[in-house]
């Protein structure tokens, strides 16, 4: 694969700590005593050029176990085609999950963590050649798998920071060195960089915190987050911009702990400009806190399995002085059975942007330019008995002659529902008469859920074809068919089931995936309290409890899965 151009980058500092000398440029207004008394009027009246944004590309969580590991066999690999959302920003920057080291490297103690979920993630050091190549600019490696390789890994990964021109964060010899920022300066404004980890520490050993003396990491617990406090204190004396990346948060949890808030708000305090973390796998979203913008959860960027698909990159412009002044969420997808994340298009991409935004009110935090949600027109819904247009438009498409429910049976309910853009749309459903008053009550409680739904058009827009209809993601009800495979109807033909977003809620039979695009949507994790795609439907969540609550079931507990389905209980 191509190395991405870095076209808007400026240089990095070789050396951390070294002091540039762009910073004793002078502006260029002041006269000197043989500057003429015209040219000095000029110069105090000529307005001075708006100094440009500074661009930071955030990501998350990065390895390189299992399938990503043949990538970097490849000396023109990268992390694939979101690569380019890192190169051409000022700074990028992820969260490196590995220890570095040569392959039989002594794994470090891990005593106390759960002896059920221990891990030890290493890689080669040329992994951080390949996140040069994708545009990274700094890595950090204050985690719980940073000092997975005990010391010999630590060194491993200092060591590589120059070769392959990454700098790496969050670790040192002794406090001093691993607290210490990595500084880069872009176009005349520093930005200073620094990392701990404020995860659960695994084991007793030194190597875990380098306050304690010797190598070691950062870390943000404990008399740790005093020395992380009083290092962005420093920071902020000296630089424009000064970003904290955390490894916080509960595994699998998306709403942050009181302990990120609180983290937060000290950082912000002390003078951070930009705070982000990982550690949790899913997102958290983000926003601006006491001044200071944070992103609590960035997600898995490239990761051995899609159980956590949902990913991206966040983008940030920041001023000189460390105002986040605009920001955008990149949405990005880790495709089925793991690996390189691909970039989401389209409606879903709106779809995930808009997720992403409501992460970030639900945490607490404000939008950067003050944005919320334009609130929901009250919601509209309608039953009627079919039209004879609509009767003669059935015929020969969703209702033929044998059907089991005759069309005076049937209603036509029309309502409001919430777009993948967040707007309010109208849809139809066609249902059996008995169950038109269920249909208004669920769709009400997605509705004001925000429950975003692609369309919802009768399925004889498709010429009755379910086929056609699940490939255009579209929500339908009443259609006179039989069971795949079978000559007994489906729960359809009653009018008695829904199908919510085929896409994303695919049918899984006989090794098939029903609509094929839903095999990206195939594995996501669907327990309850897990982080879905836009769209999708999960144990517990809003969807679920509005359809079960009434009495109606879901087919996502089958033995085949049918994410979409719900059906109404028989009425005997």
């Amino acid at each position: 694969m191509p190395t991405w151009s870095r076209t808007l980058r400026s240089g990095t500092v070789a050396a951390v700590g070294l002091v540039l000398a762009l910073t004793g440029c002078s502006s260029g207004t002041t006269a000197t005593p043989e500057e003429p008394e015209a040219d000095r009027a000029d110069a105090a009246t000529t307005p001075q050029p708006q100094q440009q944004p500074i661009t930071l590309a955030l990501a998350g969580d990065v390895h390189f176990e299992d399938v990503l590991s043949p990538r970097l066999d490849d000396p023109d690999g990268t992390l694939g085609p979101m690569s380019r959302e890192l190169a051409d920003a000022d700074v990028a920057m992820v969260n490196l999950e590995s220890a570095v080291a040569a392959p039989g490297a002594t794994l470090a103690s891990k005593e106390l963590e759960d002896p059920a979920v221990r891990y030890w993630f290493q890689a080669p050091a040329r992994a951080l050649g390949l996140l040069g190549r994708s545009g990274v600019d700094v890595v950090s490696v204050a985690n719980n798998h940073g000092a997975d390789l005990g010391r010999t890994g630590l060194r491993a990964s200092l060591a590589a920071d120059g070769r392959a021109g990454v700098a790496v964060v969050g670790a040192g010899r002794g406090a001093g060195a691993a607290y210490e920022p990595h500084r880069v300066d872009v176009r005349g404004a520093e930005v200073a960089v620094l990392a701990a980890d404020a995860s659960p520490r695994e084991s007793a050993s030194p190597v875990w915190d380098a306050g304690e003396g010797g190598l070691g990491l950062a870390t943000a617990r404990g008399p740790g987050t005093r020395r992380l406090l009083d290092a962005v204190r420093e920071a902020a004396d000296r630089s424009g911009v000064v970003v904290v990346y955390l490894h916080w948060g509960e595994q699998g949890q998306v709403a942050p702990t009181e302990r990120q808030q609180r983290l937060a708000r000290r950082l912000a305090e002390a003078g951070a400009d930009v705070v982000v973390g990982t550690h949790a796998h899913v997102l958290q979203g983000s926003g601006t806190l006491d001044g200071a913008y944070v992103a609590y959860g960035l997600g898995n960027f490239a990761w051995y399995n899609a159980r956590r698909s949902v990913t991206g990159v966040l983008r940030l412009a920041v001023s000189p002085d460390g105002e986040v002044v605009s920001e955008r969420w990149v949405p990005g997808r880790i495709p089925p059975g793991g690996g390189y994340p691909q970039r989401v298009e389209g409606a879903q991409a709106t779809a995930a942007a808009v997720q992403w935004r409501r992460l970030g009110l639900r945490a607490g935090l404000e939008p950067v330019a003050g944005e919320r949600p334009a609130p929901l027109p009250p919601y509209a819904a309608e039953v009627s008995r079919l039209s004879p247009e609509l009767r003669e438009r059935m015929r020969g498409s969703s209702h033929r002659a044998g059907c089991p429910v005759p069309l005076d049976r049937l209603r036509l309910v029309e309502l409001s529902y919430v777009g993948f853009d967040d707007r309010p749309a109208t849809g139809e459903l066609v249902v059996a008469t008995g169950v038109a008053d269920d249909v208004v009550a669920i769709f009400r409680e997605l509705y004001e859920a925000r429950f975003p739904i692609r369309r919802m058009e009768l399925v004889d827009e498709y010429g009755g074809d379910d086929d056609r209809s699940m490939a255009a993601n579209n929500s339908s009800a009443y259609n006179c068919r039989f069971v795949a495979g079978t000559d007994r109807f489906s729960d359809h033909a009653r009018g008695r089931a829904i199908d919510v977003n085929p896409v994303q809620n695919p049918y899984l039979t006989g090794g098939e995936v029903l609509p094929p695009a839903g095999s990206v949507f195939a594995d996501v994790d669907r327990t309850p309290g897990a982080q879905p795609e836009p769209g999708a439907v999960r144990a517990g969540d809003v969807v679920v409890r509005a359809f079960t609550s009434r009495g109606w079931t879901w087919g996502g507990t089958w033995s085949e899965p049918d994410y979409q389905h719900f059906a109404a209980p028989d009425p005997g």
